[in-house]
């Protein structure tokens, strides 16, 4: 691999912007005027000093490696907009940053966070024993009394379910967003936040347009699933289990070997529940044939801190979570410094995509999506909305409804120029959401979110 590198383009750095207000902040500091002191080394670090409105400038540093951000600002935002403005400049190639010596402020930063950290592992090499394990009957006692809580929350659920059933479902538009809302209260006391979570789903669904009483009848069926799966847990497979402890809210470790690959960055994108935003990273291993996804989370106005240039590739471990038909996986050591994608992942024709679907839904049935790659595909208008098509134009997928809005289908609509492209996103039964896409030759991601 290349250990200098590439230089990212400006897109890709202002995809990375927690929010658009940061995204128009970084672009005004993106030119060389409030900047002195700046530069940036072949290992990936680059820096900067911005001048603010208080007497001392901002000192700001990067590491494209990670990437990691260092600013002296306030602001609790990752990247902040003098991270944002610096590396525009840097990808911009202005002289402003092109090489030069590290300053000691920044390079104890970077020093401190590339050294590897071994406090913790010489104390556990001198007691001989770690802190996961020093009290390992407290902790069994512990995941009882919450199992114990989350069982009587889902007994509870299930009792509140068959009410609604036994009332009609049409007295869930009258009844109001209030009733789902306690119930979900409910569950979170029960430290059930997974199931709170689809109860409060449920409550937007009344009154949300023709049809959607179905709707709420199929969203009650895969509460009720969950609730039976884990009333039932100990008769699961294990991966299986693992899986239903995640979808009711119990979180563990990434605990599985480690994967080493080039890692290609396809798309990230946040949502956000009014309480947390969470950040979602796709990746596909050159090697492995593996796609993961990493996840990050942001509260309390706070985006979340993981972010990673789409577009590129890395060469890294992935720490995968249990789980069956489970994707996630935590980012651990990087390897060099990331370089462009030479040619997107393997790809395949709609009704491939659909398959997968179809058999990630026997390990997991609650998956509102899988992560597919379509190649040779076109964009099609329909009525209404728009479609993916093969190429031979037998079959096609359609474009989920919350993808139409997105200015992302005008760049698919122009890439494709009515020819074929290759096209990353997630597939669900709500129809199929570009995330990238690549023209014929593969040459330029093209981030569609």
């Amino acid at each position: 691999m290349n250990q200098q590198g590439v230089h990212w383009t400006s897109e890709q750095v202002l995809a990375m912007a927690p929010d658009d207000a940061s995204r128009k902040a970084g672009s005004k500091l993106g030119a060389a005027g409030p900047w002195s002191g700046a530069g940036s080394s072949g290992s990936g670090a680059v820096w900067g000093l911005c001048k603010g409105s208080g007497s001392k400038p901002y000192q700001t540093v990067v590491d494209t490696t990670g990437p990691a951000y260092k600013c002296s600002c306030p602001s609790r935002k990752f990247p902040c907009k003098h991270a944002l403005g610096l590396l525009l400049l840097w990808a911009a190639d202005e002289e402003v940053v092109r090489g030069s010596t590290t300053p000691d402020w920044a390079e104890e930063w970077l020093e401190g966070r590339r050294k590897p950290s071994t406090d913790k592992e010489q104390s556990d090499a001198g007691t001989g024993q770690s802190a996961k394990t020093a009290d390992p009957e407290a902790a069994r006692r512990r995941a009882e009394r919450r199992s114990g809580r989350i069982t009587a929350g889902a007994t509870e659920l299930e009792q509140r379910l068959a009410d609604l059933l036994r009332g009609g479902l049409a007295a869930a538009e009258q009844s109001g967003y209030g009733l789902w809302e306690e119930t979900a209260a409910r569950m979170v006391d029960a430290q059930a936040p997974g199931l709170a979570g689809r109860v409060r789903e449920l409550g937007a669904i009344p009154g949300s347009g023709p049809g959607w009483p179905v709707r709420l009848l199929e969203e009650c069926a895969l509460i009720h699933l969950l609730d039976a799966a884990w009333l039932g847990i100990e008769r699961l497979p294990e991966p299986l289990a693992a899986t239903v402890r995640t979808r009711v809210g119990l979180t563990s470790p990434a605990e599985g070997p480690p994967v080493r690959d080039h890692w290609l960055i396809l798309a990230q994108y946040d949502s956000s529940d009014g309480k947390i935003t969470t950040r979602r990273i796709w990746l596909y291993g050159r090697d492995s044939g593996r796609t993961a996804l990493l996840l990050s989370f942001g509260a309390a106005g706070r985006s979340p801190q993981q972010a990673l240039p789409v577009g590129l590739m890395i060469d890294a471990e992935l720490t995968p979570y249990a789980g069956a038909g489970q994707l996630r996986a935590d980012l651990g050591e990087q390897f060099g410094v990331p370089v462009a994608i030479a040619s997107p992942p393997p790809g395949g024709r709609t009704g491939a995509a659909l398959d997968a679907y179809g058999r990630a839904l026997r390990d997991d049935p609650w998956l509102d999506s899988w992560p597919v790659t379509l190649s040779g595909v076109i964009p099609v208008p329909t009525s209404p909305g728009w479609q993916l098509a093969d190429a031979d134009g037998e079959t096609a997928l359609p474009i989920a409804p919350a993808a139409l809005g997105r200015s992302g289908l005008l760049k698919l609509v122009a890439l494709s120029g009515g020819g074929p492209v290759t096209v990353f996103g997630e597939c669900g039964h709500q129809g199929f959401s570009p995330l990238a896409a690549w023209s014929e030759d593969g040459s330029e991601t093209v981030p569609l979110i």
